[in-house]
């Protein structure tokens, strides 16, 4: 009864399979090509998967000098999105036996204090927002195996980039507001110097821009609900000719911008037509439902922890953006259809 109790061990997997300890060492560690064939590990693996056997990770990673964990820096969880990022990058790190500390900088963006002593001693490897690439700095992530999410793969520090197609959500928004019959755009843009929100803004002034007798108004505001219904109420508020299109960088900012409309007395879609980015719970929270560009969250995640062990693995990583979808709701209409 003692010995059912007890974990099983790389010997009780050699034995089963009828092979030696090496040779389970080397299919397990997935290092048994050109030593072992293909027949024998296929038995190890049928035996470690009978035996319920699983590898001692704390021991393998003294010897390979390893924590098996991951850093994943991002800015300060005021929205669901990076939670969603989180969630898609643990799950592809447990599957691999690693941990993901999740690190949000503590202003959003910009610098941040070290987390740890030695990010050297600590981490195996970062994954980083551009959004809070400033904080690498501070926890010398740059010098450690690194990706980065939504960042100009042309000038990213990272070893890899992986970037969710903006660029396209931002040209759907823009051909679906065209269609609509918009001439006359007001940009909500994020206060935000990031790569992420410069795609946003030269993908609309470019898609807009190629349609004769338009125009694109920017505004900007900080990431949060008061500024950007202040910033709508100050743009929108003054005498003259009123756009009929907000076009808003994410979701949050839509929000805050419906309550601007509502106080200077607009109705959404009646007087002006209004689009986000993210597809938040925000967006259906809200009346009208918000027209915005789906952005799988967790996918964006997943595939940062992927492209992560890649690096650790001596990989390349997958390239490619994840694609994004446009999801049409009630916010956006023709122009005066009301």
């Amino acid at each position: 009864m003692a010995r059912e109790s007890t974990r099983p061990t790389s010997r009780d997997v050699a034995r089963a399979a009828g092979v030696s300890q090496a040779a389970v060492s080397l299919v397990l560690g997935d290092k048994w090509r050109g030593r072992v064939s293909e027949a024998t590990a296929e038995r190890v693996r049928q035996a470690a998967r009978a035996l319920g056997y699983r590898p001692n990770l704390a021991a393998r990673n003294l010897r390979l000098g390893r924590t098996r964990t991951v850093l994943l820096v991002v800015p300060a969880l005021t929205t669901e999105f990076f939670a969603g990022v989180y969630t898609g990058a643990a799950r592809v790190a447990a599957e691999h036996g690693f941990g993901v500390v999740l690190y949000p900088s503590p202003e959003g963006i910009g610098p941040a204090r070290n987390p740890f002593a030695s990010a050297q001693a600590a981490l195996d490897g970062v994954i980083a927002s551009s959004m809070a690439a400033d904080a690498l700095t501070a926890i010398r992530g740059d010098e450690l195996p690194l990706v980065m999410l939504d960042s100009d793969p042309e000038g990213s520090p990272g070893a890899a980039t992986v970037n969710l197609d903006i660029a396209d959500g931002v040209r759907r928004i823009a051909d679906h507001l065209l269609g609509l019959g918009h001439r006359s755009f007001l940009h909500l843009a994020a206060d935000v110097a990031s790569w992420t929100f410069e795609v946003r803004a030269r993908q609309l002034a470019a898609r807009v821009g190629a349609v004769p007798g338009t125009s694109v108004r920017t505004v900007r505001s900080a990431l949060s609900f008061e500024d950007a219904r202040a910033a709508v109420e100050t743009a929108l508020g003054a005498p003259g000719p009123r756009p009929t299109a907000l076009v808003c960088d994410d979701d949050m900012l839509a929000v805050g911008a419906y309550k601007g409309l509502r106080r200077l007395g607009l109705r959404v879609p009646d007087d002006i037509s209004v689009t986000g980015l993210d597809d938040l719970a925000l967006a259906t929270a809200v009346d009208p439902e918000l027209t915005t560009v789906r952005l799988d969250a967790e996918l964006f995640g997943e595939r940062g922890m992927h492209a992560l062990l890649a690096l650790l693995e001596g990989r390349a990583p997958e390239g490619g953006d994840i694609p994004v979808d446009l999801v049409v709701r009630g916010s956006t209409a023709p122009p005066g259809a009301f």
